[in-house]
């Protein structure tokens, strides 16, 4: 997959498959929609071309710091060349982007910049100058503009409608089951280790602190996860807590993760955590000795966990 940073440096040689949109989390929904542009794009001997923004454009026209994205950029990216796209289009997203009609952008954008020959869009999707474009607006300008559209129903992608603010829901009340379900992986966090108070070193649970530069990244709800990472090619199980260390008076939230008969030292690796199972929400213990109790029981139900899903695999 080739990824390029504006729709204005695609230089197609050949007619193009198209699909728009942000894309947020790549879930099962729209995992259907891409599939289905790249199964034509096959067909038809065409490329597939995806089209997404970055910044997300709440970010730009509501100025929306608080809105949280369940894959960061790169991320997003990753899922989608795992689903074998020819190009990705990151475009940036900007308020003078906004403003292009939805004709301008069908004209220029999709037809003259993207040589587009089909365009496959998701239901109840929106375009253009206050997301005035509509399905029955792309319709009457493929004929004017020679491209056809295809929509893919609700009904089509799940019998339960899958949106990234469900899964974003889910992910903040914990309900990772749910979320993974929707999303069809494990939702994951990537980030930087860095040093920390080195406590839990001294109570026997050594743990790896992981920084996220992207302030825009999603966290999920305060509590103990099961958590699997790739580290120099092994396949690691640990068990993660987000949240703010009430027992040993903690000041701002962190993410922790405790791996598994692992012993290396990690310090400004980069990391992704792949996250399987929500154990418990964070408590305040009475005492430290108290937390090591929890903690050494928090052990013994991630390894049952992770023997039940290996045992499957």
């Amino acid at each position: 997959m080739e990824i390029i940073h504006s729709i204005f440096d695609f230089k197609p040689t050949q007619k193009s498959i198209v699909t728009i949109g942000t894309f947020d989390g790549v879930h099962i929904g729209h995992q259907k929609i891409i599939q289905e542009l790249i199964d034509e794009a096959k067909s038809s001997n065409k490329k597939s071309v995806l089209l997404t923004f970055f910044p997300h454009p709440r970010m730009v026209l509501q100025k929306d710091v608080s809105i949280k994205l369940i894959n960061t950029i790169d991320e997003r990216a990753k899922h989608l060349e795992d689903l074998g796209l020819d190009y990705l289009i990151i475009h940036p997203f900007s308020k003078e982007f906004s403003r292009l009609t939805a004709l301008d952008f069908v004209r220029d954008i999709l037809v003259n910049q993207l040589n587009t020959s089909k365009l496959i869009i998701g239901y109840d999707h929106h375009f253009g100058k206050n997301r005035e474009g509509n399905i029955e607006q792309l319709t009457e300008y493929s004929h004017l503009y020679d491209f056809t559209v295809q929509e893919i129903l609700a009904q089509d992608i799940d019998e339960v409608s899958v949106s990234s603010t469900k899964i974003r829901k889910a992910l903040a009340s914990g309900e990772l089951k749910t979320a993974n379900k929707y999303l069809g992986y494990p939702f994951s966090i990537t980030g930087v280790v860095v040093n920390g108070k080195k406590l839990g070193g001294k109570i026997g649970f050594p743990t790896a602190n992981i920084d996220i530069a992207e302030t825009y990244k999603l966290v999920p709800k305060t509590g103990v996860y099961v958590v699997k990472s790739t580290i120099n090619n092994n396949t690691v199980f640990g068990m993660m807590n987000i949240g703010n260390r009430p027992t040993v008076n903690g000041e701002h939230q962190t993410i922790e993760v405790h791996f598994f008969d692992f012993n290396q030292d990690l310090y400004q690796k980069e990391l992704t955590i792949e996250l399987l199972y929500f154990l418990r929400d964070e408590h305040k213990f009475n005492s430290v000795d108290d937390l090591i109790i929890q903690l050494k029981t928090d052990k013994e139900n991630s390894l049952n966990y992770i023997n039940t899903i290996t045992s499957l695999s």
